[in-house]
């Protein structure tokens, strides 16, 4: 691994290790403007029967969902197994859980948003493999033997 693409990775890690405390171990979630902004979104799409199924807590789990898809996405970008993105997320979740419940009041700790960030997790591991062989392909395709061939076809 290169320095640059070393340090561009603990700076994307940093980065988001800190969106993650600041969204999940504040003693709130949102102050009262974002959940009354929240709350008339949530009551306009109620007024349809083709957006009604879009509730709060629907968003709260997709927003755990795609919060966790960043975790699986780094663990591939850092050449760690596919597995240690799917035990980073469940142990990370079961963390943060464990913090609200034990240590913030204003927060409700819930099995459903282990679940949620672990299958968050997963879909980044799973993206990332793709990424990755994708990418991987695409280099082999600019080796030299692969280049000469490519070459002498267009000839």
């Amino acid at each position: 691994m290169t320095k640059r693409r070393r340090a561009g990775l603990v700076a994307a890690s940093c980065v988001y290790a800190v969106a993650v405390w600041w969204m999940t171990l504040r003693p709130s979630i949102y102050d009262a403007e974002v959940g009354g902004i929240l709350g008339r979104l949530l009551d306009a799409f109620q007024q349809s029967p083709a957006t009604a199924w879009i509730t709060f807590d629907v968003v709260e789990s997709l927003s755990n969902v795609v919060m966790f898809v960043p975790l699986g996405l780094l663990v591939i970008a850092w050449r760690g197994r596919w597995w240690h993105g799917i035990v980073l997320g469940l142990t990370v979740s079961c963390a943060i859980e464990i913090t609200q419940l034990l240590f913030l009041p204003t927060r409700v700790a819930d099995v459903g948003d282990v679940a949620a960030n672990t299958l968050g997790a997963t879909i980044g591991v799973l993206a990332g493999r793709v990424l990755s062989r994708r990418i991987s392909r695409s280099q082999d395709s600019h080796k030299a033997r692969h280049r000469k061939l490519i070459d002498t076809r267009a000839q």
